[in-house]
């Protein structure tokens, strides 16, 4: 059974009404990513910067379902790729994304989709299952990157530079979406 997402308890009845929802969705969760790539810090010795949008993309994708969620990525790399500076350290335009980190960025779209179909499949409800979900999403982004990263680097330097200093930062992302999503479904149940 297919159970609904955070951003489907609120959807308007009328189509209308729907759509306009639906396209403030997809630019709230644009700017969260753009957001959460402002808090980018470089470490000295890998082209991957530690930033928040890996959290971001899962929550998003789990928040908004696999369709609003991947489609809001793909709004935000849009953006990126015309100009807007919305990546991590500023970047912008298409050369940001053949660049090391591209893959990262592209994994995102695949990542967020996963989170949510698992959120529409009821993952995001218990903890045990948000924090499954939730590793999941990021192993997507992870292979997606060290794959494209290990073009510039080579293979064993990818894992080295592109996952090894992460790992802790994911973990803590993880279990804060952990805390989050299910605590907020027990919320919502006690609301109704």
């Amino acid at each position: 059974m297919t159970h609904s997402t955070y951003a489907d308890i609120f959807l308007p009845h009328k189509k209308v009404h729907s759509l306009f929802y639906n396209i403030a969705l997809v630019i709230a969760g644009s700017l969260l990513l753009t957001i959460s790539a402002k808090f980018s810090f470089p470490i000295p010795f890998s082209p991957v910067p530690v930033t928040l949008q890996t959290l971001a993309v899962l929550l998003i994708g789990t928040l908004l379902g696999s369709k609003r969620g991947s489609i809001t990525v793909l709004f935000y790399l849009s953006q990126g790729i015309m100009g807007l500076p919305v990546f991590a350290k500023g970047g912008a335009g298409f050369a940001y994304l053949l660049g090391p980190t591209g893959g990262y960025l592209v994994g995102f779209v695949f990542a967020a989709f996963l989170a949510g179909f698992l959120a529409e499949k009821g993952w995001d409800r218990s903890f045990a299952k948000t924090a499954l979900a939730m590793t999941l999403g990021t192993i997507v982004i992870f292979i997606f990157g060290i794959g494209w990263l290990s073009v510039f680097v080579g293979i064993n330097k990818a894992v080295l530079l592109g996952l090894m200093p992460f790992i802790i930062g994911e973990v803590f992302k993880i279990l804060i979406a952990d805390a989050l999503l299910p605590s907020g479904w027990k919320i919502l149940e006690k609301l109704r």
